[in-house]
């Protein structure tokens, strides 16, 4: 009726992956853990009790993952599967979020787990589109994150994605899988370096300054934390050296070796995804705990002269959501749909 104000539920969304757990409230709150699903899937019930203690009540779940690829199970299925059996009963009304662009109840998702896998990405593109964060008809979601990097051309502030699975995402460049934290440097190697997992992205943006110091993040090549030092030394063993043996403006001529590699293969993918964008202007929204490394990814593109409005997340919604994005985007998409 006129003049009733509709109140509508309290929401926590939760975006399940296979190295973070990350979980958004409607009110604002969000929270990032590190969480190596692939290695002790059994502890996910122990993590996602010990995230949910920290947030706000809620009267709905919303669901995304993408920690169903994990090599720990043996099919997309299995890990699906296992997500699910780690969420229901967490709340009265438990929805999952599909690569349709809607919610399922979890025993639909059961029954097509191959929609409900990895599909964060589209909830995200779906929330930047309808909230208008890019001023034109035409946009581009980038999302960077620790592991991969999601391109998302939007038209009339609608995804606009040519494709749906991560398989296919990987072919038309709209997922590109590398991330600024975790991405092993051997990945990007070119002649001349060590084809081993003895450093990674991670190190590159902390030798060229680009990341702050962690003493306690130990989630490195070699075990040890996560600071400069540690990182030049790592990044020297991609050389077949060590400290002693080699030079600190080699290794920071090196690092910048890797971060230009990492680079143009993102700027790659940025130039194939807006294929899918006509006009002379169009607006990119920037996203995830890597957004502060899009200036220097685009430092040789003309971002001015081609008329783009760049908007980054974390100004217009506070570092936390950017980082947990996609948790706080099916939160708010599962808050404005009807029950």
């Amino acid at each position: 009726m006129d003049g009733i104000a509709v109140m509508r539920p309290s929401v926590l969304g939760l975006d399940i992956g296979g190295a973070n757990v990350k979980a958004a409230h409607t009110c604002g709150v969000a929270l990032s853990e590190p969480f190596a699903l692939w290695r002790d899937p059994g502890k996910l019930d122990r993590v996602l009790d010990q995230l949910l203690a920290r947030m706000p009540r809620f009267e709905r779940l919303a669901v995304t993952m993408t920690g169903e690829l994990c090599d720990c199970f043996a099919s997309k299925r299995e890990g699906v599967q296992l997500i699910l059996d780690s969420v229901i009963g967490r709340s009265n009304s438990v929805w999952i979020w599909t690569n349709q662009g809607k919610f399922v109840e979890p025993e639909q998702a059961r029954r097509q787990p191959y929609e409900v896998a990895s599909a964060n990405w589209l909830a995200l593109a779906t929330f930047v589109g309808r909230n208008r964060l890019s001023p034109y008809q035409g946009g581009l979601l980038v999302d960077i994150g620790t592991t991969t990097t999601d391109l998302i051309p939007l038209l009339q502030h609608l995804p606009v994605p040519r494709g749906r699975t991560d398989s296919e995402r990987l072919l038309t460049g709209e997922l590109l899988y590398q991330g600024w934290k975790r991405t092993p440097l051997c990945a990007l190697s070119e002649y001349g370096q060590a084809a081993e997992w003895f450093a990674t992205m991670h190190d590159v943006c902390l030798v060229l300054q680009l990341k702050p110091e962690d003493p306690t993040d130990r989630d490195t090549a070699d075990g040890r934390p996560a600071t400069r030092e540690n990182a030049h030394r790592r990044l020297a063993r991609m050389r077949c050296e060590d400290l002693e043996t080699s030079r600190e403006a080699d290794r920071l001529a090196l690092a910048e070796q890797f971060f230009d590699v990492f680079r143009r293969r993102f700027v790659r993918s940025y130039y194939r995804s807006l294929a899918r964008i006509y006009g002379s202007k169009f607006g990119v929204v920037v996203a995830g705990s890597g957004a502060d490394l899009f200036k220097r990814l685009m430092a040789d593109e003309t971002l001015e002269a081609c008329q783009v409005s760049v908007t980054y997340l974390h100004e217009e919604l506070g570092e936390a959501i950017s980082t947990a994005a996609c948790a706080y985007a099916v939160a708010v998409l599962a808050q404005d749909a009807e029950g």
